[in-house]
């Protein structure tokens, strides 16, 4: 049996800690839990120290956000399989055992996600995650089970066993080996879409992302950010950005990245018909942000394989705000 360790990052969540571990003491058999603390100024690791001898802590000295909270945490930590669990995670009884059995049946596969249901409407998947991770050919992320704000009720219809593109940080799985050969997560994303990077690279590297629809959890899911929070919009349309400029070939990417700016720039205008023009802000600074970044971004470019089939549809935008796709399964046969 691999050896699991099943990481929760923290900052300032004593009450989703308070309300989530226990599911996760109740249900994890012998894998190892640690609490990995973003320097949080509430009471979240005494009540973890206190109420819960057995969870190992870990503190880093500085709030570094997702991806340098954890690249520093997973230093500290022995095991063959990282569990990277948000605190505002239900888990389930036996939610291991079929994530467990996939890796070993699937060896090219370092990354996997299980279900993520929606903690408030349990039939329902939920935003981040849901039954598996895609992005159209301009790099626009988006679910099975949950196309932007569009979430499918679950019937059973993603039970299956099935690779993805980018498993979620919300629940994600990943070799550790793995995880380590990437160098981790890219720290200059700070939060979101670091994962579909981090699952990029590793498919360039040769590797497999799996979903593992016979493992569910709950996800509360806004803990952080809420959807449609300015500062959200900001890292998604930048970090986006990113990933592009990263992972695809030169000749793909520089065309790809003219057209997203274009798009996003209509996507601006639409936030301000909707009177929401700190979203539309929020786009002129993300873009702002790309330009500064983007030498730096050139030169991570890794020399790999990179992916010439990646995406899963042409223009996810048009499949949903012009042909009014929804579901998933629709959108594969259209």
């Amino acid at each position: 049996m691999p050896k699991i360790a099943i990481v929760i990052l923290n900052w300032n969540g004593e009450a989703l800690l308070r309300e989530y571990l226990p599911s996760v003491l109740e249900n994890s058999g012998d894998a190892d839990i640690y609490v990995a603390d973003n320097a949080s100024s509430d009471d979240s690791v005494a009540f973890v120290r206190t109420t819960y001898p057995s969870i190992k802590i870990i503190q880093n000295p500085i709030n570094g956000g997702f991806s340098k909270g954890y690249n520093d945490a997973l230093k500290s930590v022995e095991a063959d399989i990282f569990c990277l669990l948000n605190s505002d995670v239900e888990v389930t009884k036996d939610w291991l055992g079929p994530i467990i059995k996939a890796f070993s049946n699937f060896p090219q596969t370092a990354i996997i996600q299980p279900k993520i249901l929606d903690l408030k409407r349990r039939d329902y998947f939920e935003y981040a995650g849901a039954a598996g991770g895609f992005i159209d050919q301009l790099g626009y992320p988006f679910c099975r089970g949950r196309i932007f704000q569009a979430l499918e009720k679950d019937h059973g219809q993603y039970d299956d066993i099935t690779e993805i593109f980018w498993a979620t940080g919300a629940c994600m799985f990943i070799k550790s080996d793995v995880f380590r050969i990437l160098g981790g997560f890219d720290e200059d994303y700070f939060a979101h879409q670091e994962e579909v990077d981090l699952c990029w690279r590793a498919q360039n590297h040769g590797y497999k992302v799996h979903y593992v629809g016979t493992s569910h959890v709950f996800h509360l899911g806004g803990s952080t950010l809420s959807n449609m929070n300015p500062k959200k919009t900001y890292l998604n349309f930048r970090n986006s950005l990113y990933s592009i400029t990263k992972n695809l070939p030169r000749k793909k990417a520089f065309p790809i990245i003219f057209m997203r700016l274009v798009l996003d720039a209509i996507a601006g205008l639409r936030f301000i018909f909707q009177l929401k023009g700190n979203h539309c802000f929020a786009i002129v600074r993300a873009h702002a942000s790309f330009y500064r970044n983007f030498s730096k971004m050139y030169h991570k470019r890794e020399k790999a394989n990179f992916m010439l089939k990646y995406y899963a549809t042409k223009s996810i935008v048009w499949s949903h705000f012009v042909n009014h796709i929804k579901k998933f399964n629709i959108l594969v046969k259209d």
